[in-house]
């Protein structure tokens, strides 16, 4: 990929994205990114080749947008968090989830992009009593079996990955499910919880976690262009830590109380502004550890430059 490129890059109101787009056009200056989002565009940082452009995810938007522009690759970072169930918030997320996606995959196809690169996540296998240890890609996606909340998650992933195999002789695509990403320039439910001045601990659960550094998963991203061949992958690295020492290592005091509270117990933090997601209460019961051996083969054993405790030392920075 040295010629250069046009890339569309969806969700630039985003950290993860912002970083994504600087690493890009770093190491290719050249190229040129269009980044649109449906939130405001005012925060985005100013780079050479880079146009952000606020954007409702309409199908007339999104044609005008193939039709003006030659795309080559299409980042599809812009799903909305699922941390929020409020009617207007769920609304947006399956407009975009399931609806935007729909859109955006089928005027890919129509317009000759040639790499599609979709941020998924491993949300979408559910923290269950049964989980084997690191699941893999095949694993069931199984979140909503507990919240159907999440079905737009799932939904989206399944079009996505149903999409890759049916044009995989056409287009080269790339699903990624990361773990938890936390960074200071993310706003995702897990970085709040750990960066909180207090944060939930059940005193009869200690389940394990797998974090990955924003930093990381931004290089990742920009790796998925050439080093990644159409395909799905987890994301994560080899190690993991438990609740109670992830909590020690960014300083924040835990919350004992035992699970059977854990409902109560939330609705009063809200009260406070101190929201844990009712689907991340099942994640302080369970672990949900995923394998990075697909990963691995494409990137190598040392894919990451941060651990995991470095990763968690850094969002004290926050």
């Amino acid at each position: 990929m040295s010629q250069k490129k046009k890339i569309l890059l969806i969700g630039i109101a985003g950290g993860l994205a912002q970083m994504t787009a600087r690493l890009i056009l770093t190491e290719h200056p050249d190229w040129e990114i269009i980044g649109i989002d449906s939130r405001d565009v005012s925060n985005v940082p100013v780079l050479n080749n880079l146009t952000p452009i606020n954007l409702k995810y309409s199908r007339g938007n999104f044609e005008n947008l193939f039709r003006t522009h030659h795309f080559d690759v299409v980042y599809h970072l812009g799903r909305i968090s699922h941390s929020s169930n409020e009617h207007n918030v769920l609304a947006k997320r399956i407009d975009l989830s399931v609806m935007g996606t729909n859109r955006i995959l089928e005027l890919c196809e129509r317009s000759g992009v040639k790499k599609v690169v979709i941020l998924s996540t491993f949300h979408v296998y559910g923290a269950l009593p049964d989980n084997s240890i690191f699941l893999k890609e095949d694993a069931p996606l199984r979140a909503s079996i507990r919240h159907p909340e999440l079905r737009d998650v799932i939904e989206m992933d399944q079009i996505c990955t149903n999409w890759m195999w049916k044009n995989q002789n056409s287009i080269s695509t790339v699903v990624l499910r990361p773990c938890n990403i936390i960074g200071t320039q993310i706003q995702n439910a897990m970085t709040k919880f750990l960066s909180g001045p207090v944060a939930l601990s059940p005193i009869d659960y200690n389940p394990f976690f797998q974090f990955i550094h924003e930093f990381d998963m931004a290089h990742i991203l920009y790796r998925a262009l050439e080093s990644l061949p159409t395909g799905t992958y987890n994301v994560a690295g080899s190690d993991f830590i438990s609740l109670r020492d992830a909590l020690n290592e960014v300083g924040t005091k835990g919350i004992p109380f035992p699970m059977v509270l854990a409902g109560g117990l939330n609705s009063a933090l809200k009260k406070l502004n101190i929201e844990v997601p009712e689907y991340l209460l099942d994640y302080l019961k369970f672990s949900c550890l995923i394998s990075n051996k697909e990963l691995e083969k494409h990137l190598g054993p040392k894919f990451l430059r941060f651990s995991i405790k470095e990763a968690l030392e850094l969002i004290k920075l926050r």
